[in-house]
């Protein structure tokens, strides 16, 4: 029943609107009064009334209890009830998915980690994510007729409003977001993953009150999301991000996107990957040598850990990325003066072995009353950036 008032709302006539209006501030403010309400809505506190008196008895809205003053009748406290609406982010990595389960207020109530998948453009591979979504919808303890949306992380170039990848997925004719929706039996939305990873951070993470931000996702690839005036960027196409394919190398190094002299070729996971094997092979040490000798498996996590344990290679090879990162990054300071900038994907759990390099290359080569406007941190929420990003905005899609 909540899940087709919802829908109602969300499909807008006059009144609706007005409720979708009451949705979104809860979404930002969590819980408040009728008075309050009106004074933000612009509206009469008996008008409000009546609308938060429907979406109660719809199963919208709950009441909170009373708002302790001190003085004279506490006066009460409404907010969204959490269990109205559910949403679903599924973030995609190289060799796993991360899923996640988020109620209507914006709380994980279920999150399951590195479930095995290994991501190759290929029909296969579509379906083996369309049943690893299946399979934790099925299992999940929640009201499924509540489910409302389910966003899947794209990597490379993707277009949210249209539905549709253009790097990945891309070998029928239909948009993948119907592909996805019909495979899976609910409404699904692709979004690009650093996009959504930039989101996570805005809602949940190390933004507090800046509106324009850059936020850098350095996994096995490079890329960038923006967000602008405290609203998230997607260019004219939904390509808006692309900064590991700026051209700054003169090197014969093939990038994942078929160009030479990409800055990913340099910066990136794979780059650090690449580099670390070759260092071995030409005899230098690390405590990874004897895997990679004797040609064992081993992972950018293996390599993150080694980092952390301080590892001298691994700390050597982090640092002249940060550094080489930290140079180009400078660019687009110069070019955006932005408040914060975020590090963020998995290269950034090194923390200040890559951290430092960046601000000290950023300081070198911006322009100092540029780069004074702008703090650069650490992801606050790590490997969980993107899967809560694509379930935020799975929620924003429907109700925002």
């Amino acid at each position: 029943m909540t899940s087709r008032m919802l829908a109602a709302i969300i499909n807008g006539s006059k009144s609706a609107l007005t409720k979708k209006r009451i949705i979104a501030y809860f979404l930002r403010a969590r819980s408040t009064t009728i008075p309050d309400l009106a004074k933000e809505l612009d509206c009469s506190i008996p008008t409000i009334a009546k609308f938060v008196n429907d979406m109660m008895k719809e199963g919208i809205i709950s009441n909170y209890g009373k708002l302790e003053t001190g003085e004279g009748r506490p006066p009460a406290l409404y907010g969204l009830n959490p269990q109205a609406g559910y949403f679903i982010g599924v973030d995609i990595k190289k060799f796993s998915l991360d899923i996640a389960l988020m109620d209507l207020i914006g709380d994980v109530v279920l999150i399951q980690e590195d479930i095995p998948f290994h991501m190759e453009n290929t029909e296969a591979c579509l379906d083996s994510l369309c049943t690893a979504i299946r399979k934790f919808i099925d299992e999940a303890e929640f009201d499924h007729d509540n489910l409302m949306e389910v966003c899947v992380n794209i990597s490379g170039r993707v277009n949210p409003e249209v539905g549709r990848s253009y790097v990945l997925f891309n070998f029928n004719e239909r948009p993948l977001a119907e592909e996805l929706t019909e495979r899976v039996g609910c409404p699904v939305c692709i979004d690009n993953d650093t996009r959504a990873m930039a989101y996570g951070e805005m809602m949940k993470g190390a933004v507090k009150e800046e509106k324009d931000i850059i936020f850098i996702n350095l996994s096995w690839g490079l890329g960038s999301g923006l967000i602008l005036d405290g609203d998230v960027y997607t260019g004219k196409s939904g390509f808006s991000g692309e900064f590991g394919h700026f051209n700054v190398f003169d090197n014969e190094i093939i990038c994942q996107c078929g160009k030479r002299g990409c800055l990913e070729t340099e910066v990136s996971g794979a780059a650090l990957y690449r580099k670390l094997l070759s260092c071995v092979r030409d005899g230098k040490q690390s405590i990874l040598s004897k895997r990679i000798l004797e040609g064992q498996p081993l992972t950018l996590g293996d390599i993150i850990d080694a980092t952390n344990r301080e590892d001298v290679l691994c700390i050597e090879l982090v640092e002249e990325i940060g550094q080489k990162l930290g140079r180009y990054l400078a660019g687009l300071i110069n070019l955006l003066n932005p408040e914060l900038v975020v590090l963020g994907g998995v290269l950034s759990l090194t923390g200040d072995y890559l951290l430092q390099p960046v601000i000290t290359a950023v300081r070198k080569y911006s322009l100092n009353l540029v780069n004074r406007d702008t703090a650069i941190v650490l992801s606050a929420l790590g490997n969980r950036c993107g899967v809560i990003g694509a379930c935020l905005l799975a929620r924003k899609k429907l109700l925002e």
